[in-house]
C-alpha cells in the first residue's frame, strides 16, 4: 500500500511534499513527482512550482503575520440548509460569489443568505470552495469532509489547492475548516501563512508557466 502523502513547511523555506502521486498545473497538465519534492512558497523561484533556493537569498519568512484572532466560524441558518463560513481561511477564489451571487452577496449584510437558492445548488457551489472556508448543515447533519482525490493542483496565478487525504504536518487548520480541502500560499505574501489569504491578487503574483 502506498504511503500517505504529507506536506511539511521547511522553516522559512519550501513546502516539502512526500509520497504525492498527483501534481498538476492550472492547465490540467501533470507535473513530475518524486518521493520528496520541494514546492516554492516564497513566490520568487525561477523554476516554479519547484523551489530553487531563492527564499534564502531574499530573506523569506514563513511566519504568519496575523494573531489568529479572526479565526472563527460564522453560521447562517436557512429554512433547508445552514451555511458555515470562516473568513480567516478564505482564499478569495470567487467560486461562491461568481456562481451563486444571490446567496453569497458582496457588499451586503448578512453577506450569506441561505434561502435565496435551492439547497442542492448551494451544496454544489460550496463543494467547489478550494480553501475549505465554507461548509454546510442539512437536517442537523454537518458536512465537513471533502470527497476529492488526493492531489496538489496549482491555481492560475494563485495558491496550491490541496485536496484529499494529505497530512498537513504542523499546520493547524482554521475553525470548522473542511477536511481534505485547503489552499496554501504560493506568492509569499499571505498574512495567514502557510494558508492563502488572497494576497496574490493585491501583489499581482504571476506564473504564466503553470
Amino acid at each position: 500500500m502506498a504511503e500517505k502523502p504529507t506536506i511539511e513547511c521547511a522553516e522559512n523555506g519550501p513546502y516539502l511534499v512526500k509520497n504525492l502521486v498527483q501534481l498538476q498545473n492550472s492547465k490540467g497538465e501533470s507535473l513530475e513527482t518524486k518521493p520528496v519534492i520541494a514546492l516554492c512558497r516564497c513566490g520568487k523561484s525561477e523554476n516554479k512550482p519547484f523551489c530553487d533556493g531563492t527564499h534564502s537569498r531574499i530573506g523569506f519568512t514563513g511566519a504568519a503575520e496575523n494573531d489568529g484572532s479572526n479565526d472563527k466560524r460564522d453560521t447562517y441558518q436557512g429554512q433547508k440548509i445552514t451555511i458555515h463560513d470562516n473568513r480567516s481561511i478564505c482564499a478569495h477564489a470567487g467560486f461562491c460569489t461568481d456562481n451563486l451571487a444571490s446567496v453569497f452577496r458582496l457588499k451586503q449584510e448578512p453577506w450569506i443568505y441561505p434561502d435565496a437558492a435551492d439547497g442542492q445548488a448551494i451544496v454544489e457551489v460550496i463543494r467547489k470552495c478550494p480553501s475549505g472556508a465554507l461548509s454546510y448543515t442539512i437536517e442537523d447533519v454537518e458536512y465537513t469532509d471533502s470527497d476529492h482525490n488526493s492531489a496538489v493542483t496549482i491555481a492560475p496565478n494563485g495558491p496550491y489547492v490541496i485536496t484529499g487525504d494529505i497530512d498537513l504536518q504542523d499546520m493547524p487548520r482554521g475553525e470548522g475548516a473542511v477536511q481534505g480541502q485547503c489552499t496554501l500560499c504560493r506568492c509569499g505574501g499571505s498574512k495567514n501563512k502557510p494558508f492563502c489569504d488572497g494576497s496574490h491578487w493585491s501583489n499581482d503574483f504571476k506564473d504564466e508557466m503553470n
